[in-house]
């Protein structure tokens, strides 16, 4: 049988978000997302994905990583130079990116996860990042991981500021051989234990003209609703009393092994 041939693919799912402490508070968000194969766009082009270029629903390489335009080699040239200035080898397998698009221009990105594959398929490495909403990006390079095995890593950026810069992350990654279905967990500990849990999660399909029409019909203005729901529950932390952090300096370091 012929391996179906790798394409850029959609997630429709959810996210969920959880703070224990002082106060409980809970949501969980329908969402969709892309998940990119990013050697294999550079090598054969993007297809039915917009890339570089205004549309509906598009991705642009200068959303990630120091902001690569095309013609500087892309997001993928900022990804390789970041993994071998940590002496990260072998990673010359597909690098899968699972991302928000821009939707009618417009994107935030609160994390991205690129999964970085030997040759042979087996998993290199991760690089999380990260944005915060001052405009500010950081990323968590874990280093040898396994998908399904806890990885961490120590808070040193400044997300919220209900969250103190201390404690740390604890990852878990799922994607299915079949690249039918992918979960990314992050749960947060500040110094005295368990205080977030956050997930995304969702079923993987082709992208293509019909499961882009059907993302934007169901979310018309998912990017935007990613900023608006970021301070809606700012705002019903505020209320709560939850203790507020003013906002540190950014690490010197753009990336945290």
């Amino acid at each position: 049988m012929t391996p179906a041939p790798v394409q850029a693919l959609l997630g429709f799912g959810e996210v969920r978000h959880t703070r224990l402490k002082p106060v409980r508070n809970a949501f969980v968000y329908g969402t969709y997302f892309l998940m990119l194969p990013m050697r294999t766009l550079d090598r054969i082009g993007p297809g039915t994905l917009a890339r570089n270029r205004f549309a509906a629903l598009s991705f642009f390489d200068k959303d990630h990583g120091d902001g690569r335009n095309p013609e500087q080699g892309g997001a993928l040239a900022w990804l390789d130079a970041l993994l071998a200035s940590e002496g990260i080898a072998g990673a010359d397998g597909e690098v899968w990116l699972h991302t928000y698009p821009r939707v009618l221009g417009f994107t935030f990105k609160p994390v991205s996860f690129w999964y970085c594959h030997r040759m042979d398929g087996s998993l290199r490495a991760i690089v999380v990042e990260v944005n915060n909403t001052f405009g500010e990006r950081h990323c968590y390079l874990l280093d040898a991981p396994r998908f399904g095995v806890e990885l961490r890593a120590t808070k040193v950026f400044h997300v919220s500021p209900f969250c103190p810069i201390e404690g740390g992350y604890r990852f878990r990654f799922m994607l299915t051989p079949d690249l039918s279905r992918t979960v990314a967990r992050i749960d947060y500990d500040d110094a005295t234990g368990p205080l977030i849990e956050t997930s995304v999660s969702g079923h993987l399909e082709a992208l293509n003209a019909g499961s882009v029409r059907r993302a934007l019909w169901r979310y018309p203005a998912m990017t935007l609703g990613v900023v608006a729901r970021i301070h809606w529950q700012a705002l019903k932390l505020l209320v709560k009393k939850v203790p507020f952090f003013g906002k540190p300096a950014p690490p010197t370091s753009f990336t945290t092994r």
